[in-house]
């Protein structure tokens, strides 16, 4: 959870709202319904397996009731969509779509999390929450119709773009990089892929701060503040975990991937700041908050 210094004064008590939590099986998820429990809120978390988001009947009947719906369900495997871009778009356009619309039609606030790939990722300054998007891969496009779509469906909204996530709940670059360098004598890291690491436990806790804080609907940014590349995020990992391995540089060029990752995933925070939330702390101070957990053996398998 962040630092006590950084959500006193703009969190409070959620006062027995209902919340539903949509994809709260995954790693976000699993770290939303212990922040808003924590918060006070009456929590229902449902996983993929409690729901299928492109059905809208189901959807829609699992939305009632509820003051705060908040949709965590995502298609994630950035590579797979290039090749399956329908079924990515069912889960991330239509499945949000039918979120957003439960939402409304129950009188509940949506929260919807959304991700730097809706960028060109080809920016030298942060992206405002109000930037064009261009997204260059089938992920991003989906994901940029799903952001539309909850929108068009649900005034009350509250789209959170993020980026580089890790945690304990699931896979994440963190635990791989530290098992990788387990095995090995060297690491070969990008350094020319920029972003801001964000464990979901602070992302979170932003979501529940948001939400406390009554703040505009809008799009707004939950991501680490400061910037680091992969290459440099692996050096602190190695280092936390007591790894003595050597960390070496690379460029994108030696890892051609199907789907094309953003050179700059940098976001700005000036929405939170307007609405009177204070942003993630830096992310090399989160992240030592964060890595005895993360990396703890006992933390979600690969």
């Amino acid at each position: 959870m962040s630092d006590p210094a950084q959500t006193e004064g703009d969190q409070s008590p959620l006062n027995r709202q209902r919340w539903l939590v949509v994809g709260a099986a995954g790693m976000l998820g699993q770290d939303l319904v212990a922040a808003a429990a924590a918060a006070g809120a009456d929590v229902v978390g449902l996983g993929r397996a409690d729901l299928d988001v492109t059905d809208a009947g189901a959807t829609a009947a699992a939305a009632r009731g509820f003051d705060v719906v908040v949709n965590c369900a995502a298609w994630t495997a950035v590579d797979a969509a290039e090749e399956q871009e329908p079924a990515a778009f069912a889960v991330n356009a239509v499945g949000a779509a039918n979120v957003a619309r439960a939402a409304a039609q129950a009188g509940a606030r949506v929260v919807h999390v959304s991700t730097d790939y809706v960028f060109d990722g080809r920016g030298t300054t942060p992206y405002a929450e109000d930037a064009p998007v261009a997204p260059r891969s089938a992920y991003g496009r989906t994901k940029a119709a799903g952001e539309w779509a909850v929108r068009a469906e649900a005034a009350d909204h509250l789209v959170v773009r993020t980026a580089w996530l890790y945690g304990a709940g699931g896979p994440c670059f963190p635990r791989t990089m530290a098992r990788l360098g387990a095995e090995r004598e060297v690491l070969t890291v990008v350094e020319d892929q920029v972003g801001q690491p964000t464990w979901t436990v602070d992302l979170a806790d932003l979501l529940v701060r948001l939400v406390a804080a009554g703040a505009p609907a809008g799009t707004y940014h939950g991501t680490s503040s400061g910037s680091a590349s992969w290459f440099e995020f692996t050096r602190r990992i190695v280092a936390s975990a007591g790894l003595d391995v050597q960390v070496e540089p690379t460029t994108s060029d030696a890892f051609v991937r199907p789907a094309p990752r953003p050179g700059y995933s940098v976001l700005g925070h000036d929405a939170l700041v307007a609405a009177g939330v204070a942003p993630i702390g830096d992310w090399a101070q989160r992240w030592e908050a964060a890595a005895s957990v993360v990396l703890a053996p006992q933390a979600g398998g690969e």
